[in-house]
This record gives structure tokens, C-alpha cells and sequence, in this order.
């Protein structure tokens, strides 16, 4: 084959390549919602299935979404957890969550984001924020707690949200688990040969967050994260500001803190007995569901 063709053959694979290589970058930048959320309809069971009393409960967005969520009440609650899940299911499977923070004496609510579970809308960055302080508006405004009553909790991607409602509130405390530094951090460390970061429409940005909070932190992560690597959860620790503490469990992402709850528990009893503030006032309680 004379120089010529294979000059043109090479020219013409390089462009194929070329091509590929930016269709899979627009994929991924019009496709990454697909990639970030993943939302189940159906609910598969409710607290009355582990023996725990519970409420449903309607929020409604300052963007009028109403948003599906449970308040599982504790018979003489220490304070309340506002409690932001992580990115797939719904309110459902966090059922082993709910029992741990009920039996550390606390009442929860957990709601589903918009587009999960029964809530309204689709999801987004800008509506999960939206999502969360319409719930903590129920725990302050209808539920009665204090401020300084109310423990923020959230997991995974759920951190991300949590930390971002703690620069706008002020509350008793803040436990962030196995969260993510940002979402252009994590995407650049799962796709290192594009420009993930460039790519990224959303930021999720719980290390700016946390450099921002002076309320008690602690941080949960596991090194055997095998979906969020541990390094971030001891970025997020760096970052923040006391008072802090890191709790370094056992188990991958979504088990770690059910393979290590007795030390999990204990840790999390030590925490939020620091945050307590005594009496508690609450307004007439809803009544739960049998």
C-alpha cells in the first residue's frame, strides 16, 4: 500500500476515533441525570413492618411539589433527625435506619426527593435542595422542634444535600455518610479519560459545604467503599471545622453501617447525646398509622 492511502486510512480511523470519543462526552453530559439519580416508584414496605409507629406525611415545595415522607415518632424523642437518602430506591429501603435512630430515642422524618418513591416532579440538584427545607419547614413549623432540636442526616448522595441545608440553618448537629467531596470529583475519578469535570452539570458540593457549618460533624465512611472511595470522606473531615469527629466503619456502601452497628450505634449515641437540648416542646404530634 503506497504512502498515500495509508495516510488516509490512518486520517480516517483517527476521526472515527475522534467522533466516538465526543459522542460518548455528549452522552454522557445530555444522559447524566440517568447516571446520578436512580429513583424506584414502588414502595416496598413502611415502618409498621418492623414494628415501628409511623405517619405519612405531604410536603410542599416552595416550587408547589408535594413530596412523599414518613415521620416516625419516638415515645419521648431526645430530638428529631431529618433524614436525606441517598440516590436510588426511595423512603422504603431505609427501613434499618429508621429502627436504629428510633431506638437511640430520636424521631425521624425521611422524605423522598422529587421523582422518588410517590413525590412529584424529576429530579435535580436545585429540587433535591428545595426538597430538603421543605421537611426541615415541617419539623420547625408544623411538628414544633427547635432548631437546635433537629440532627441532619445524610447518606451518600443525600450528604451532599444535607450539608448544603446546614449552610442555610442552624441545626443541633450534622452527620454526613459515606458522602462525596462534589460530584466533579467523583465523575472525574470514574470516567478518568474524559472531561468529567467539564462534563459535569451538577456540583453537589458537600466539601465547599462543610467548610462553611460550625454546627457538631461527624463523618462516616468506610474504606471499603468500593462506590465512594474513603479518601473523600477524609477530605470532608479535613475540610470541616470542629466540633468534629470521624467514624471509620466496615462494609461496602450501602451496608457498611448495618456490618459494623454496634460500633456505628454507639458512636452515633455518643454524638447526638452532645447535641441534646432539654425540655423538649413539641405541638400536638400527628396521629401515626397502624
Amino acid at each position: 500500500m503506497s504512502e498515500q492511502p495509508r495516510n488516509r486510512m490512518l486520517a480516517s480511523l483517527l476521526t472515527i476515533i475522534a467522533l466516538a470519543y465526543l459522542g460518548f462526552c455528549l452522552i454522557l453530559f445530555f444522559m447524566q441525570d440517568r447516571f446520578l439519580y436512580y429513583p424506584l416508584a414502588r414502595i416496598e414496605a413502611t415502618p409498621a413492618a418492623i414494628g415501628l409507629p409511623f405517619s405519612t406525611v405531604t410536603l410542599v415545595t416552595t416550587d408547589n411539589l408535594a413530596l412523599s415522607a414518613w415521620f416516625v415518632p419516638a415515645e419521648k424523642p431526645k430530638g428529631a433527625i431529618l433524614f436525606c437518602h441517598g440516590n436510588g430506591g426511595n423512603i422504603s429501603h431505609r427501613l434499618d435506619s429508621l429502627r436504629i435512630f428510633h431506638a437511640l430515642g430520636y424521631s425521624t422524618l425521611i422524605f423522598d426527593y422529587r421523582g422518588y418513591g410517590e413525590s412529584e416532579g424529576f429530579p435535580n440538584e436545585a429540587g433535591t435542595y428545595l426538597d430538603a427545607r421543605a421537611a426541615w419547614r415541617h419539623l420547625t413549623d408544623n411538628l414544633g422542634f427547635a432548631p437546635q432540636e433537629i440532627v441532619l442526616f445524610g447518606r451518600s448522595l443525600g450528604a451532599a444535600v444535607a450539608a448544603d441545608l446546614a449552610t442555610e440553618v442552624t441545626p443541633a448537629g450534622l452527620i454526613v455518610e459515606s458522602a462525596f467531596t462534589s460530584a466533579p470529583d467523583l465523575a472525574a475519578e470514574l470516567f478518568p479519560l474524559l472531561p468529567a469535570r467539564l462534563l459535569c452539570k451538577y456540583r453537589y458540593d458537600t466539601l465547599r459545604s462543610l467548610a462553611k457549618i460550625s454546627c457538631p460533624l461527624l463523618v462516616v465512611h468506610s474504606p471499603d467503599d468500593e462506590i465512594i472511595p474513603f479518601a473523600h470522606g477524609k477530605k470532608l473531615y479535613a475540610a470541616a471545622h470542629a466540633p468534629k469527629q470521624f467514624l471509620e466503619i466496615r462494609g461496602d456502601h450501602n451496608s457498611g453501617f448495618l456490618v459494623s452497628e454496634s460500633m456505628y450505634r454507639g458512636t452515633l449515641d455518643v454524638f447526638l447525646q452532645k447535641t441534646e437540648r432539654k425540655p423538649l416542646y413539641l405541638k400536638q404530634l400527628p396521629e401515626t398509622s397502624p
